[in-house]
């Protein structure tokens, strides 16, 4: 794979969650030294305002790259971690470390539902996302209206209304999409 430069991202201008993973090959005997580096900048980028959370996955050996995972409020709070002074100093004391950026990949919205692990492909297009995304939720949706709904006629509207969503939005990201997604992956990435 051809390295990625680290210094210069384009974030897209969506409003929405953005997620960056960014994959790094380690070469051998460096690993500790490329470790301490990168939960510093993962802790570090956790101090700013918007970023969610973090992910810190090792190499599943050899050649596998090592991947971090950011979380952001949106394209603007990842913009300003990716821009900070803060970023800036902890790339420029990565000397001697010994490993190289070969992927990035940034997410947003539904895109991260058809994110597969460890793959740098971009997400298919919005219209098959859709596609995709309808026929996830068109079952919850009829076996909650025929299941769900009858027995929170008791409830206030705005009660009712929160338990549909919690539930719709529980059976989605968990069970639905994730089926879709797997039973759709060749038309998806075509």
């Amino acid at each position: 794979m051809t390295a990625v430069s680290l210094e210069h991202t384009t974030v897209p201008a969506d409003t929405g969650e953005v997620t960056l993973l960014i994959a790094r090959r380690v070469e051998p005997g460096h690993e500790a030294a490329f470790e301490r580096w990168a939960k510093g900048i993962l802790e570090t980028a956790a101090t700013f305002p918007g970023h969610l959370g973090y992910g810190f996955f090792r190499s599943s050996g050899g050649d596998a790259p090592w991947f971090l995972v950011h979380r952001f409020r949106d394209a603007e709070a990842c913009r300003a971690w990716q821009e900070s002074p803060e970023r800036a100093a902890w790339f420029a004391d990565c000397e001697g470390h010994h490993h190289t950026e070969i992927a990035r990949r940034q997410l947003t919205g539904m895109e991260t539902w058809f994110a597969k692990p460890g793959s740098t492909r971009p997400a298919p297009p919005r219209w098959k996302m859709a596609i995709s995304a309808t026929l996830a939720i068109y079952p919850i949706s009829v076996l909650g209206s025929l299941f769900l709904v009858p027995h929170l006629t008791s409830l206030p509207v705005l009660a009712s209304s929160l338990v549909v969503a919690c539930v719709f939005n529980v059976l989605m990201t968990y069970v639905s999409m994730p089926a879709v997604s797997r039973l759709l992956r060749r038309w998806l990435t075509s």
